[in-house]
């Protein structure tokens, strides 16, 4: 085959035709671009450039179904689906490539649930519904709990992707008893985007938190209620916002409200106003109307039952943060601050919360340090008293969204018990920027949990498929990151010592980096030390090197907030405020209790309470929990591509798809698949395909498995190159591609004769009307020559002779004629001119 991918700066990738044999050995191969430029391309005869697939393979909606399985491959198909056939569902296996074409689609009515309702995956087009119907199908034919994982980068379309599942269930599972329980469980999204979502410059609907929804189904497969788990709230965006971003939606939902009468007493105004929500220098979002989704807002809390009194509740604490956000904290020197007590702001946010506002004053300038014999009042710089400000912001919004999310698990829950569930993970995907801190960190970890899982199960799948078709198993080399995930998680780990330095009274970023450098530098080969920075290091994850800056992290991880802050909030008289501030709060995300099970792996504990009470070991610890549960699952994968940076719709990146591409593990399963026998095709599709290159006599043979087997013999001698399974025929890489070009050949031979037969046909007619023609050109021809010959002098004369007798003879009859009708004439005048003569007497 004479068509390879040679890589591209621009386009990763890019097709070459060879255009002079290659030799084993050679250091060049002469190629030709699809430009036409002619070009000696530099190869490693260990690592030939990849070959491309034959254009019958391409724009498959499966990219397994590809004969050569890499890389280009499976960028050009995508692409091509995308681009040229604006279609942007792709199976991969297991898993489903959905590509964010940033433009409404017809593609979701009812009328396409309906028509996914009951299918199997691989009869219809690929779609997210077809992954739903699939969980959903598996779920009432084996009674075994569902996962739909949704995983991708900031704006490539998770959360619609989640949302799609979530009505999909809710429309084919409809019961007459319990009308209401999908809407409720549909209802729960608007209200989580409100309170968890934000633009981003990425996304103007992003979501900044991990969510686990879990359905619920009685034994007759119908919803009956809900549960949902949150993971990592980006608490930091609350009191800060990089340029072209917004805070959380709600906040600006409730400014845009703040002119109605009930919200008065919030004492709001312009999201301009405040600055938690005008740091990114844009409050609205172009074709987005925030009061209008106030008012869906309040309507969606009221169909889960919140009511009025709650909702006001949520709201007067979402005005009090954006009140303390606005308090003025002066430098009084260098090493003190201090707060008006006549701060507008102030009044306004102790007011809201009921708190006493001399005590608010003072404690957030001045912080209490308690030593074994004596307690010391301590001022604060300015910096330090923001640093406090916007610490105490971040508490009440993380224990506000945690109290939403309760309720909403509350208005969820059911009498009676689960017989089954599907969840739906809407997790963010691998992340690295330009500046990677403790969010990414932790994302990041999520990720490679994650992905390990995904290998493990389709490595598995892998081996069933193989004992299933009793095809000899071998055991396939895969990629497992479980030394990364011990590099982050195991006993003196990089988590362990992060919490071990938020435990020293003076530990420090720096500290803890050092420790990390001795730890691991030269002794850990996924962890490096920068070479140009001493306040960075870098982990090698599955899908790329991160680069992580340690400033911050041990802040983030602590999550603290000064204790005499803590106990005026706990002595507010506003019930809501102080509930939030127990010792002993009740349980803000319940895990679903009607199933048990068992980690695959002990959940790391710490004998230190404290200890457990970091943001690094909470998360740890629900992550464990969320992989048990996924792990007792069975799990769906779909992934989500952003194709462009620009939000345009159907333009392809093929950089960016790429490098989401290697980051989401489509690629793994394409390289786990392709180690064996990448290609696999049932018996009857191979028969119908290849049927062409089959003799009378095999075709004479009544078993058609039977014909299958004697063909693939005769035409492939490597009997290696292919395995006969009991449904399927398994293929090496580039087998398919090799029955293709004969194929292709016998197509092309037939097509010849064809044509040759034809073009006989044409010649031969237009020949015999030329033949035709020249005949009767002749007959005149000769028949003109033959007159000339025959004419002589005698012949002359004796014509001419013939012509005066002619003439005469003519003349004469003529004249009788003429002499006849002549007489004629004159009789019948006369006889006339007698009538009319006597006539004319008889009168006179």
């Amino acid at each position: 085959y004479n068509r390879v991918w040679i890589p591209d700066s621009e386009e990763v990738w890019q097709s070459a035709e060879i255009t002079k044999n290659y030799k084993a050995g050679d250091r060049f191969l002469s190629v030709r671009l699809e430009d036409g430029t002619e070009l000696n391309y530099a190869v490693d005869p260990a690592a030939l450039p990849p070959l491309r697939n034959p254009d019958i393979l391409v724009g498959e909606n499966d990219l397994t179904a590809l004969s050569y399985l890499h890389e280009p491959a499976v960028l050009h198909n995508l692409k091509v689906r995308f681009v040229e056939s604006k279609l942007i569902y792709t199976y991969s296996g297991i898993i489903l490539v959905a590509i964010n074409p940033y433009k409404q689609l017809p593609i979701y009515g009812d009328a396409i649930i309906h028509a996914y309702s009951g299918q199997n995956m691989g009869d219809m087009d690929p779609h997210i519904f077809a992954v739903a119907e699939e969980a959903y199908k598996q779920m009432a034919r084996n009674n075994k709990n569902q996962s739909i994982i949704v995983s991708g980068e900031s704006g490539a379309g998770k959360t619609v992707s989640a949302r799609y599942t979530m009505r999909y269930f809710a429309t084919v599972s409809k019961s007459s008893s319990n009308a209401h329980m999908e809407d409720k469980v549909l209802a729960s999204n608007p209200i989580t985007e409100a309170v968890g979502n934000a633009k981003t410059t990425r996304n103007d609907n992003s979501s900044r938190f991990g969510k686990y929804t879990e359905i619920s189904f009685d034994q007759s497969y119908q919803i009956i209620g809900a549960n949902m788990r949150t993971y990592l709230l980006e608490k930091s965006r609350v009191v800060f916002q990089s340029e072209n971003e917004r805070n959380y939606h709600i906040f600006y939902q409730l400014c845009a409200s703040s002119v109605q009468p009930e919200f008065k007493q919030l004492k709001l105004g312009s999201a301009e106003e405040f600055n938690y929500t005008r740091m990114g220098g844009n409050t609205v979002i172009e074709g987005v109307d925030d009061r209008a989704n106030m008012v869906e807002t309040q309507k969606t809390f009221a169909l889960l039952g919140l009511k009025g009194d709650f909702q006001m509740d949520v709201f007067k604490m979402l005005a009090a943060i954006l009140h303390l956000g606005n308090v003025g904290i002066k430098a009084v020197g260098d090493e003190r601050s201090s707060i008006s007590l006549e701060d507008k702001h102030l009044n306004i946010f102790c007011e809201l919360l009921d708190l006493n506002c001399d005590k608010m004053a003072q404690w957030l300038c001045h912080r209490k340090i308690m030593t074994t014999s004596e307690t010391v009042i301590k001022p604060m710089t300015r910096a330090q008293a923001v640093n406090a400000r916007d610490a105490l912001a971040k508490k009440i919004y993380s224990h506000l969204f945690d109290f939403v999310v309760e309720r909403i698990n509350e208005a969820l829950q059911f009498p009676g018990k689960q017989h089954t569930f599907i969840g739906v993970l809407d997790i963010y995907g691998f992340e690295t920027f330009d500046v990677n801190s403790f969010e990414q960190f932790c994302i990041n970890y999520a990720n490679e949990k994650l992905q390990q899982q995904f290998n493990l199960h389709v490595f598995k799948l892998e081996q069933e498929e193989y004992m299933k078709e009793d095809i000899p198993w071998t055991l396939i080399d895969f990629y497992d990151n479980q030394p990364v995930i011990d590099l982050i998680e195991a006993k003196m780990g990089i988590l362990e010592l992060l919490d071990e330095e938020c435990l020293l009274p003076h530990g420090t970023d720096e500290n803890w980096l050092q420790k990390l450098y001795n730890n691991f530098v030269d002794k850990n080969a996924l962890f490096e030390k920068p070479r140009m920075s001493n306040t960075s290091f870098i982990i090698q994850h599955f899908a790329d090197k991160v680069e992580y800056k340690c400033e911050g992290f041990l802040e983030k991880n602590r999550d603290t907030v000064h204790e005499v802050l803590i106990e005026i909030l706990k002595e507010s008289k506003f019930h809501l405020c102080a509930n939030f501030f127990q010792d002993n709060p009740v349980s803000v995300s319940p895990f679903s209790s009607t199933i048990s099970i068992k980690s695959a792996r002990p959940v790391l504990k710490s004998p230190n309470k404290q200890l457990r009470m970091t943001v690094g070991s909470k998360f740890r610890s629900s992550l464990s929990l969320l992989m048990a549960t996924l792990n007792a699952t069975t799990p769906h994968y779909v992934r989500c591509i952003k194709p462009n940076d620009e939000k345009l719709p159907f333009e392809f990146d093929s950089k960016r798809v790429a490098q989401q591409l290697r980051a989401c593990g489509v690629l793994e399963t394409i390289r786990i698949s392709a180690q064996s026998y990448p290609s696999r095709w049932t018996y009857i599709e191979f028969f119908s395909r290849y049927s062409i290159l089959m003799t009378q006599q095999e075709l004479s043979i009544n078993d058609k498995k039977q014909i299958c087997k004697i063909v693939l013999q005769r035409l492939i001698q490597d009997h290696n190159q292919y395995q006969f399974g009991r449904t399927k025929i398994f293929f090496r890489a580039g087998q398919v591609a090799y029955l293709e070009k004969l194929r292709s050949d016998k197509l092309r031979n037939a097509c010849i004769v064809i044509q040759k037969s034809v073009r006989g046909w044409l010649q031969r007619k237009k020949f015999l009307r030329v033949k035709q023609a020249a005949v009767i050109v002749q007959q005149y021809f000769r028949g003109q020559r033959t007159i000339r010959q025959a004419i002589t002098a005698r012949t002359l004369k004796q014509t001419w002779a013939a012509i005066v007798i002619q003439k005469y003879c003519r003349g004469y009859l003529v004249r009788r004629i003429y002499q006849l009708i002549q007489v004629a004439a004159v009789t019948i005048q006369a006889y006339t001119r007698g009538f009319l003569a006597r006539k004319k007497y008889r009168k006179v």
